[in-house]
């Protein structure tokens, strides 16, 4: 069989989508034939049975020209897929998805966030079937719904096999710079356990893209220097996915804000590390079984994020380790790349 994927961006060095590099080549396993049409192309190291064809934003192209390659690209490539597979952005299957039908391609949309754009309730009627994370992955009602989990890469996120002799408890959070993000909550946290002079670093890694998100940025970097958290708060900016793993490993703690309410993949990659985590992501609920109530915490409740990240700091380091043995295994268990496409392939 021969598939065709539909993405954002194909870049194994972006910080947030490079991932799908990984998708695309766990994929190439399973079909005959894999084509790519994605947005935007960067680095791409790819099997032989891949074609990565980008609609040109990296050449600066218009919009009208990303619209014209689309149609150029799913005609002149018909005959080399049999199956589609659009990765979040619903909009292609509003494009493409009647020429699809028609030419009796099965389409597969994966969709995994809590927000419920117009386009997605007409993708839902064109889409075959819709792949999610987990069940509040994607709220709309439809017996097309399967919930498959997420798809880290176990044999690359994984626990470290040095042993980090930290003199802080280091904490690490990843994800775009956008107040949707809730920092400030992160920031405040720390500001109080600061005052109680524990040993503690944070790390913030991610990029601001818009111009809003770059006012965001600063008025967090002002927020951490009216503290006086300058020398305990970080911003590294953006990293490529590929290299995150590094910085999990030498932490103590992954700590995510967010109120998307969608599995974030960077909170399974830190957890497939070996890091405990804390959040307030109710998608976690379906996933931290057991460790629902030591690891979550209320959205915004500052205080509460404190007491939790006090409370790990004084747990016994081989509890600790324990922990985060047991949130690896869940990821391995229900998470890994390899099973997610897996899952996908057989079901698409």
């Amino acid at each position: 069989m021969r598939l065709l994927i539909l993405t954002q961006k194909v870049d194994a060095n972006d910080d947030v989508l490079g991932f799908m590099h990984g998708w695309i080549a766990e994929f190439a396993k399973n079909y005959e034939l894999v084509t790519a049409i994605c947005l935007e192309k960067g680095e791409a190291n790819l099997p032989d049975n891949v074609k990565v064809l980008s609609l040109g934003k990296e050449a600066g192209c218009s919009k009208i020209k990303y619209i014209y390659n689309f149609y150029r690209y799913i005609w002149s490539e018909r005959k080399n897929y049999d199956k589609i597979f659009v990765h979040m952005n619903q909009e292609y299957i509003l494009l493409g998805g009647i020429f699809w039908k028609f030419w009796r391609k099965r389409i597969g949309l994966w969709y995994a966030h809590g927000s419920i754009p117009f386009s997605l309730r007409i993708a839902e009627k064109m889409s075959d079937i819709i792949f999610t994370s987990t069940q509040s992955g994607f709220r709309l009602k439809s017996g097309k719904k399967r919930v498959v989990g997420q798809g880290i890469d176990i044999s690359k996120f994984k626990p470290s096999l040095k042993h980090h002799n930290n003199d802080f408890f280091n904490i690490v959070t990843v994800g775009r710079i956008s107040p949707v993000k809730d920092y400030e909550t992160l920031i405040r946290a720390i500001e109080i356990l600061a005052k109680e002079n524990l040993k503690i670093k944070a790390n913030i890694i991610g990029g601001a893209g818009r111009k809003s998100q770059e006012e965001y940025l600063e008025s967090l970097k002002r927020m951490v220097s009216r503290k006086g958290l300058s020398g305990i708060i970080k911003f590294l900016g953006s990293i490529p996915n590929k290299d995150i793993v590094d910085y999990l490993q030498f932490s103590d703690l992954f700590a995510n804000m967010s109120y998307t309410g969608s599995l974030d993949k960077a909170i399974l990659e830190a957890m497939a590390c070996g890091l405990p985590i804390l959040t307030c992501n109710e998608a976690l609920e379906e996933v931290l079984a057991n460790y629902r109530e030591t690891l979550m915490y209320k959205k915004s409740a500052h205080q509460e994020l404190s007491e939790k990240i006090r409370f790990l700091i004084k747990m016994p380091k081989e509890k600790r380790r324990n922990t985060g043995d047991d949130l690896r295994s869940i990821v391995v268990n229900n998470h890994s790349l390899k099973g997610l496409i897996k899952k996908i392939s057989d079901l698409l």
